[in-house]
């Protein structure tokens, strides 16, 4: 399991590989954070936590979690 992090002001959001089932949950939920053809392709910035949060949180497989860095709410493991 290869689990990589993105840094945000608010949120870090992790993301494996391994895990991910492609169900595309991310990318159509917020295209500005989650775009496959871009380096990174997660921008937790580029939208407000608490949506990328709820986006997180919808992913089916587990790939993607997050960390909220000023509150005790997260899903980090």
């Amino acid at each position: 399991m290869t689990r990589r992090t993105y840094y945000g002001e608010d949120i870090n959001v992790t993301f494996d590989a391994d895990l991910c089932q492609h169900s595309g949950r991310c990318v159509s939920g917020l295209p500005q954070v989650f775009e496959v053809g871009r380096r990174p392709w997660v921008l937790p910035d580029a939208a407000d936590a608490d949506r990328v949060a709820q986006v997180v949180s919808s992913c089916p497989s587990g790939a993607l979690l997050y960390e909220r860095k000023h509150q005790a709410d997260s899903q980090a493991q």
